[in-house]
């Protein structure tokens, strides 16, 4: 028994390649020219076949990891005297791709030739050729990918050919407009094959360029002759001759597309098995992609939640048990549910609930009526749990700050500006009240009034719902004993207001009735712990019932 190395071949020049799935196992038992693992680059999707047959012993590589010519894959062990011949056909793929045999690999090279006696003019042509694609294999051109007139640049991609093991883009060996295209969907081309005319206006700085630097690279691997040196540069550009279409694997490669159009998918985390193809064969092109992801980003903001790996909800024929009416969600109902979404996804809610014991604000604001009505406004409760709100904010500020888009950094603002929920016939707004730290009552009561019937009439100015550093939604007016409100990114706080009613509570001596007002404190817990929360409501509250500690 012996152990092998097995290696990548040649695989273009110095280009690497990801390895995007192992075909086998350590223990598996593995046959002459079985595939190993499959590579792509952003030219071709190939599977590596071993040059030689054994048990796998050693697994070398992982998913994700890239691989150029000469990566050790797997160790296999061998049987008998066997081992030592497929060792050299295991070095043979890498070198002759190093001194590049004369004869095939002019050929493919030929065009760059005709540079030369126009380099002097302002404009050239060449024909661009088929690569080598495996020795005498041909393939199928399944794909054109440029038409006459287009301005293309150095490899970029013409056609796409398939093979019975390889799908792969041929790129362009020169930059210029394609005068003539010499093949069509359907036919077979083998190394060598014309693909396109191109014109090149820059005489020399495509194509010379392009074999220059291999030539000296040639030479220091063999330097017995010039010529060869041509070799390198269309090694570069080709696809491996061992390289194989990927057509069996899971998921998202079940699809039929070639390498660029895997690498967008991937890009855009879109299963290409989702995606319709409108190409020859079934063909995903890019075209088809692209469609796909516009008609996702076009649907109800709601449902892409699917895309965090949530289950959608599934649709349900309503009309089968009776008798149904649609109404269309307004913009307005599809912002706020998309933005709720956001926030109840991203944000990691706590919620802590207390009492305040409001008996003694209520005879000082009902006392207040008279004065109210003289200035030609309401004194409501919520002025009272605005200004409150102020001082917990000020004095806990870590409730008035926002956690950066990285989660590095907290924003600390040193100004206080508190949204305030409206209920209003298009939906829930929140209109924000500016520095109520520095306000009065009175001026808040009048802000109040003003933002919350700008709201309910649907002239809020967007500047007026910006900058908040905290909210407070109440459904004192409607009822309710208690509820979770979902706080508002990137705020780290919301308050919650239900409505007051009497209450029996114990003195210490006997029950004293006590109108008591239900608040529930929700907070973004990547910011805010339970200590925090529990200092910032027990502030509340103590303000709340004594209005005096409000002015200290």
């Amino acid at each position: 028994m012996a152990k092998l190395e097995l290696k990548v071949p040649d695989i273009g020049g110095s280009e690497g390649a990801e390895v995007i799935e192992l075909l086998v196992a350590v223990g598996d038992e593995i046959e002459l020219e079985q595939s190993l693992i499959v590579l792509e680059s952003d030219k071709a999707s190939m599977e590596i076949p071993a040059t030689a047959a054994g048990t796998v012993v050693e697994l070398l590589v992982s998913e994700g990891q890239e691989l150029n010519e000469g990566s050790v894959i797997v160790v296999i062990e061998t049987a008998g005297s066997s081992t030592t011949e497929p060792d050299a056909p295991l070095e043979t793929p890498v070198e002759p791709a190093q001194s590049a045999p004369v004869a095939p690999a002019a050929a493919p090279i030929e065009p760059q030739e005709t540079v030369e006696p126009s380099a002097p003019a302002n404009t050239s042509r060449q024909e661009v050729r088929v690569p080598d694609i495996g020795g005498s294999e041909s393939a199928e051109v399944i794909e054109l990918l440029v038409a006459v007139g287009d301005v293309v640049e150095l490899d970029q991609s013409l056609i796409v050919l398939e093979s019975d093991k390889a799908s792969m883009e041929i790129p362009s060996t020169a930059a210029g407009t394609v005068l003539e295209i010499l093949v069509a969907e359907g036919e077979s081309l083998s190394e060598g094959a014309s693909i396109v005319v191109i014109e090149s206006t820059s005489g020399s700085d495509s194509a010379p360029a392009e074999i220059a630097a291999p030539v000296a690279s040639d030479h220091a691997a063999s330097a017995p002759k010039a010529p060869p040196a041509k070799a390198p540069a269309e090694t570069k550009l080709s696809p491996p001759a061992v390289s194989a279409a990927i057509t069996r694997a899971g998921g998202s490669r079940h699809a039929y597309a070639g390498p660029a159009v895997r690498k967008l998918a991937r890009e855009f985390g879109v299963d290409l098995a989702q995606v319709s193809a409108t190409g020859p064969r079934g063909r995903v092109l890019k075209e088809d992609l692209h469609e796909y992801v516009k008609s996702s980003l076009k649907t109800s903001p709601a449902s892409t939640v699917v895309g965090l790996g949530i289950p959608s909800v599934p649709e349900v024929d309503f009309a089968a048990f009776g008798e149904i009416e649609i109404e269309s969600l307004s913009k307005m109902a599809k912002l706020t549910a998309a933005n709720m979404t956001r926030n109840w996804l991203n944000v990691p809610h706590v919620t802590q609930f207390d009492d305040a014991d409001i008996t003694e604000l209520e005879v000082f604001r009902k006392g207040l009526k008279g004065e109210a009505e003289s200035r030609g406004t309401r004194m409501t409760p919520m002025p009272f749990i605005l200004k409150a709100c102020a001082v917990a904010l000020r004095d806990n500020p870590r409730f008035c700050s926002s956690l950066s888009t990285d989660g590095q950094n907290l924003n600390y603002k040193k100004y206080i500006h508190i949204g305030m929920a409206v209920d209003t016939p298009a939906g829930l707004l929140v209109p924000v009240i500016r520095d109520v730290d520095k306000k009065s009552l009175w001026e808040i009561a009048e802000e109040v009034i003003e933002l919350a019937g700008k709201a309910r009439d649907r002239k809020l100015r967007p500047d007026e719902m910006r900058g908040g550093c905290f909210t407070i939604s109440s459904l004192g007016g409607i009822g309710g004993r208690g509820f979770t409100p979902i706080v508002n990114a990137p705020e780290v706080g919301i308050l919650g207001v239900s409505k007051a009613d009497i209450r029996p509570v114990w003195d210490g001596a006997e029950f004293q009735p006590r109108k008591m007002l239900p608040l529930a404190l929700s907070y973004d817990h990547r910011v805010i712990n339970g200590g925090d929360a529990g200092r910032f409501m027990t502030q509340l509250v103590a303000l709340m019932s004594d209005i005096r500690l409000m002015v200290l």
